[in-house]
């Protein structure tokens, strides 16, 4: 029953995507836009944990009080529906466009940490099209392994499998992930991490992030360290032409503490800062709808 379900899911996946695919550009980015919109009015419960989550960050001073929680959450959800209609584009083989448009500021950024010969981790978060993310990383400067959660419906994580691994890129499972990862760095290779969502206590670190304390995934510190591997953050956004910035940025100094538990906070606490400083010149790009401040008390 529920492999007929899923196939059903599919099905349904093709034929709304489809016709997105092959329609014009511009006018798929509309209709994602307008997807995105209903979405606002139909998803109520990741719609009110949006703006619960934007107006503390209101309150607390990062993002400008003459924006609207409501209205930044409106803003949002469109972003949400052009990303997807652009991964669906890109799916279904007319991705190109988008692809060329990219500009990558700091290629020389990731060349010096290249040269190193220790590995590259990779560090964003759910900024911008962070799946075009990847495939532009691979496209215009060196695939990458990343790291990513299954998705439930195996037809589905087959989909999002397939477009993931374009140019050269593979994917990296979390079960089990740890040794596939540290393989690859002293192999030289690059791997990339999302760092911005909340994990169990055992797997993170507590960090101040847009004024509220929040749990923070701790490996890539660990890993980093293990390795030596270069950590990098790397970050895309839309601009105004509609075309995408991929801008990666020096490698993170790593803490010179003694202790390793407070060396791990200080490293977790820089790479934080990174995707803080994103939301703040980018309000309207980042993952809002996550709950990202759960299991902790303000």
């Amino acid at each position: 029953m529920r492999n007929v379900l899923w196939l059903f899911q599919m099905g349904l996946l093709y034929a709304v995507t489809l016709p997105i695919g092959v329609m014009p550009l511009r006018l798929a980015l509309r209709v994602g836009s307008l997807i995105g919109l209903m979405g606002y009015f139909i998803w109520g419960s990741r719609r009110r944990i949006a703006v619960d989550n934007i107006s503390h960050a209101i309150q607390a001073g990062f993002i400008d009080n003459s924006v609207s929680a409501s209205g930044l959450t409106k803003e949002h959800f469109r972003n949400l529906g052009k990303y997807a209609a652009e991964i669906v584009r890109i799916y279904h083989g007319f991705g190109s466009k988008i692809l060329d448009r990219i500009e990558v500021e700091g290629i020389d950024n990731y060349q010096r940490a290249r040269e190193k010969g220790k590995g590259i981790l990779l560090i964003t978060g759910h900024c911008g099209n962070w799946e075009l993310l990847a495939l532009a990383v691979s496209f215009k400067v060196s695939p990458v392994g990343a790291v990513a959660r299954p998705i439930n419906n195996p037809y589905f994580n087959s989909l999002i499998e397939r477009v993931r691994k374009r140019y050269g890129n593979s994917v990296i499972y979390k079960k089990g992930a740890l040794r596939a990862i540290i393989s690859r760095l002293r192999k030289g290779g690059t791997v990339g991490i999302l760092i911005d969502q909340s994990v169990l206590p055992a797997e993170g670190v507590v960090v101040e992030f847009l004024g509220r304390p929040a749990w923070a995934i701790k490996s890539p510190s660990l890993i980093a360290r293990k390795t030596g591997a270069s950590v990098v953050p790397v970050f895309i956004r839309r601009r105004d032409n509609g075309s995408h910035l991929v801008k990666i940025h020096p490698e993170v100094e790593l803490s010179d503490a003694e202790d390793l538990e407070m060396a791990v906070l200080e490293d977790t606490k820089r790479f934080t800062s990174f995707v803080e400083r994103y939301v703040m010149e980018n309000p309207a790009e980042w993952l809002w709808i996550h709950r990202r401040w759960k299991r902790v008390r303000d």
